[in-house]
Order: structure tokens, then sequence, then C-alpha cells
């Protein structure tokens, strides 16, 4: 996929998503899809986990999810992430359908 469509890929009975996070934001949301990834800034600092933390938090929030249906699979200190996501990919499409595309 390219330009504003979000890069899902099937992961068993889930989803895999790309993102690029900021951390050490003013404040944490959803900034948009950019080159397949949905891009994030979160308001806590890389360190020590606090900012992986909140980016699963406000990636469950923003597909209507509960944080343990959000994993980090690879990126763990990497501003670029792959995470998994417990539902079906076109689920998860559906649900980010709203995100804003750049």
């Amino acid at each position: 996929m390219r330009g504003g469509e979000l890069d899902l890929a099937s992961d068993g009975d889930g989803a895999r998503l790309r993102l690029r996070v900021s951390a050490g934001a003013s404040r944490s949301k959803v900034l948009g899809v950019h080159g397949g990834a949905l891009k994030l800034s979160v308001k806590a600092p890389p360190e020590r986990g606090k900012a992986n933390r909140e980016v699963l938090a406000l990636v469950a929030e923003a597909f209507g999810l509960e944080k343990g249906d959000v994993e980090i699979v690879s990126g763990e200190t990497s501003p670029d992430k792959v995470v998994r996501l417990s539902i079906p990919g076109k689920e998860a499409a559906l649900r980010a359908a709203g995100f804003p595309r750049r």
C-alpha cells in the first residue's frame, strides 16, 4: 500500500501494523497515516518503557481494543515499531478508515 493507505498484514487471527512514533511530545495523539505506517506522538519520554506503554494504550484506544490486545513485536527501542492487534486485518482496516491521511 502506498501514500495514505495503512499497511496492515494478516497474522493468524490478528493483524500487524507499522508505527512511526515520536516520544517526548507535548501531547499524545494519532497524527495520521504516512507511507503505510500509523504516525503517533506520545508525551512519555523514551526511557524505561514509558513511551512503549503509552504507545500500546494509544493504539488500543484508536482501534477500540483493550491494552492487552496490542503488543509490540519489533522495534521496542526504535521509533519504527511493529505492533500486533488481536483483530483480523479487514476489521483493523475498517476501524482505521477514519485516521487522517498525509
